[in-house]
């Protein structure tokens, strides 16, 4: 079944006798009449009324690791402001927050990964000291059910892998992975800000300005609620070079 969140009649119809749903609608690049604040803001609060309306008994959604009304970044803030206003229509509502995903042709790992291949020297943001916890998405599924199977559930869940890199040491771990001898070249985030001001204009850019900025901050757990409160064992980034599954021994699967 399709819906279009930015239609109210088209997501009701899509809840209609529904027990849960999940919204995982986002926007990495601004563009076509879309804007950062119109899908995780406006729409992200659509989905919830109308879950609410549709008197839905479990709402999920998908937000990230920094999510911050405060933000100076327009994505982090408006992350931030959507689970402000999707609590306002469904305040019992689960929220969900992944540190920076990977799996199967995914826009994190995959492309590095193309590009540690190709290139004789790969641009760093800055010296490459930001932490990253990068989290398997078929873990973040898994999280997602439980949480929508279980009687009770707590307000947020921050989601993050087995283990914390920096940015440089997840590329040294995927070159060597690769039997690669890529140079790693250190890129000032201001340059990198500079080359994003000129590209992001292009109807497919590269990169944009903000995710720059979310290269500039740790994406990492803080603490509280996530895998273990949910009986989940998460994969380090080391599963995508194994082609392991939530179905390994790493997992407990416990209902």
């Amino acid at each position: 079944m399709k819906a279009d969140v930015d239609d109210g009649q088209s997501v009701a119809r899509a809840l209609a006798s529904s027990f849960a749903a999940v919204n995982a609608v986002s926007l990495y690049v601004e563009g076509g009449g879309r804007t950062f604040h119109s899908v995780h803001v406006e729409a992200a609060a659509r989905v919830a009324e109308e879950a609410r309306k549709a008197d839905v008994a479990r709402l999920v959604h998908v937000s990230g690791i920094g999510s911050n009304p405060n933000s100076a970044s327009k994505y982090i803030r408006s992350r931030g402001l959507g689970e402000i206003a999707v609590r306002k229509e469904f305040p019992t509502v689960a929220l969900v927050r992944p540190a920076v995903m990977f799996g199967p042709d995914d826009s994190f790992i995959a492309p590095i990964s193309k590009m540690l291949r190709t290139l004789p020297a790969f641009p760093m943001f800055g010296r490459g000291q930001t932490k990253l916890q990068p989290v398997f998405v078929e873990d973040v599924a898994e999280a997602i059910a439980r949480i929508v199977k279980a009687p009770e559930h707590e307000p947020v869940y921050e989601l993050g892998g087995a283990g914390v890199l920096s940015y440089e040491a997840l590329l040294e771990r995927l070159r060597e992975h690769m039997g690669r001898r890529t140079t790693l070249l250190p890129v000032p985030f201001s340059v990198w800000f500079a080359l994003a001001a000129l590209t992001e204009w292009l109807p497919r850019p590269p990169f944009t300005r903000n995710q720059v900025e979310l290269m500039r901050e740790d994406n990492v757990v803080w603490g509280g609620p996530g895998f273990r409160d949910l009986g989940i064992e998460p994969a380090g980034v080391d599963v995508s070079f194994t082609g392991n599954s939530p179905g390994s021994p790493r997992a407990p699967n416990k209902p």
